[in-house]
């Protein structure tokens, strides 16, 4: 019995994290393969909770967006890391589970900061380096932060909004690919609830 037992626990612990339950209709990457503690990723209330081990996206992989769009969610660290730890939004997904995965990003910290990145394969692209500003709500004396992010392409620009105030454009043809799957990036060892995900085509008037 104790060998079966073990046995069991054997084979438990080694299950990969892509044969982890998620949500339905979503997938999951993590920075690194070889995490031995997946993180926790499950619907929660009016939205989507991650209890995170190793950085990972989060992304539906029916989701591909192309044009004028726009992605928003509200995201809320329920308490404090142990270093700050950023969370946001992604764009411009492709080989989401390959070697050759890219995606650029905006992220925000419990410290009041937020960067904007791109990842092409193995490599991190820094486009805004981590930077304070008053749009982004710092964490309170519970480790607790609630930011609302968008990332919106629209007339040839890309635009960022943190707490509904933009923060950062770009001309769309000199920035990173924007057409794509979207998504979440959350960074390892947070708590965090995220609501009002949403992913809207914005149409001619």
């Amino acid at each position: 019995m104790r060998l079966k037992l073990a046995l069991a626990l054997s084979l438990l612990s080694a299950v990969p994290a892509a044969a982890q339950e998620l949500p339905t209709g979503w997938s999951m990457r993590l920075d690194r393969s070889d995490a031995a503690a997946p993180p926790k990723f499950f619907p929660a209330g009016d939205g989507l909770h991650v209890t995170s081990g190793p950085a990972a996206i989060y992304y539906q992989p029916a989701q591909v967006m192309k044009g004028d769009f726009r992605i928003s969610a509200t995201f809320t660290q329920t308490k404090a890391p142990q270093h700050p730890e950023a969370v946001g939004l992604f764009m411009g997904g492709k080989n989401l589970q390959g070697a050759e995965q890219e995606y650029g990003y905006l992220i925000v910290r419990g410290d009041g900061k937020y960067s904007i990145k791109h990842r092409a394969g193995s490599e991190v692209h820094t486009i805004q380096d981590w930077v304070e500003h008053a749009k982004v709500n710092k964490q309170d004396a519970a480790g607790k932060a609630t930011n609302t992010l968008v990332m919106e392409v629209l007339s040839g620009r890309v635009r960022m909004l943190i707490n509904g105030e933009e923060i950062r454009s770009f001309d769309r043809a000199n920035f990173f690919q924007t057409a794509g799957m979207l998504g979440m990036r959350i960074n390892h060892n947070l708590d965090v609830h995220i609501s009002d995900f949403k992913i809207e085509p914005i149409l001619d008037k």
